[in-house]
C-alpha cells in the first residue's frame, strides 16, 4: 500500500493522514483524513480504482466503503 495506494492519496488535495490496520482474522481497515469532503470523495474514487485493478483477485469480500466527518479527536 505504501508504494502505490498512499502515493495516490498523497496526490489529493487536502490529504492529511493515511492508516492502515491489521484488526486480525483477515479483517483489514484502512482510515483516511481530509481537510473536506471533496477530498474525500475523490479519495474513494481513486480507493475504487486502485482496488479494482490491483487487488481485487486478491480480496475474498468487497470493501466497504464508509464516509463521515470527525466529530472528536485527542
Amino acid at each position: 500500500m505504501d508504494e502505490g495506494f498512499v502515493p495516490l492519496l498523497r496526490q489529493v488535495p487536502g490529504f492529511v493522514a493515511y492508516y492502515w490496520v491489521d484488526s486480525g482474522d483477515g479483517v483489514m481497515v484502512s482510515t483516511s483524513v481530509f481537510e473536506d469532503q471533496a477530498g474525500a470523495e475523490e479519495s474513494n474514487r481513486r480507493a475504487v480504482d486502485f482496488v479494482r485493478d490491483n487487488l481485487a483477485p486478491l480480496l475474498p469480500n468487497p470493501p466497504q466503503v464508509m464516509a463521515g466527518q470527525v466529530v472528536a479527536a485527542g
